[in-house]
């Protein structure tokens, strides 16, 4: 949102609720919140168009699919040039089976959440990423059960959003 529109209590309880469930129908919605249909719509689309809202997708269980293997993978590299990093980042964020790829702070400097049906997927996909170009180090951490997952923040309407200076 921008600085002059601020997320209120009601937007905030709007994106709860979609991120909660996405399949809510725009009636349940605005009844839930206490605003009728028209100007809870007017919402969903403002936070929609300000980025608030990126998508709405359904969650589905990996192991359903033949997913079952969910690997950590920590990689170091020797180069921090943008130019390395804008291949690095092309190259990586089109292989399907990664999830998540975070650039770190601290001892390592990225970081992917990888989801495989198998370990030999996992190799196959491995040689994949160190043949791309020059790593450092890679590490992979293997999930031996997955405790919690959710893709909600928490954003109750009593949170506040944080404030810049």
């Amino acid at each position: 949102m921008t600085a002059d529109r601020a997320m209120d209590a009601i937007d905030r309880k709007i994106v709860a609720l979609l991120q909660e469930d996405a399949s809510l129908s725009l009636a349940q919605i605005a009844h839930r919140v206490g605003l009728s249909q028209s100007p809870c719509w007017k919402r969903i689309q403002r936070l929609e168009k300000a980025g608030v809202i990126l998508k709405r997708v359904a969650l589905v269980a990996p192991e359903s699919i033949g997913m079952g293997l969910t690997v950590f993978v920590s990689i170091e590299t020797g180069d921090h040039s943008s130019t390395w990093l804008a291949k690095f980042a092309q190259t990586v964020t089109a292989m399907p089976e990664v999830m998540e790829f975070h650039r770190m702070a601290g001892d390592i400097d990225y970081m992917l959440r990888v989801a495989v049906p198998d370990m030999q997927a996992y190799d196959a996909f491995y040689k994949k990423l160190i043949d791309t170009m020059p790593l450092k180090n890679v590490t992979s951490r293997f999930s031996m059960e997955r405790i919690k997952s959710t893709t909600a923040y928490p954003i109750g309407a009593d949170l506040k959003p944080s404030r810049k200076r």
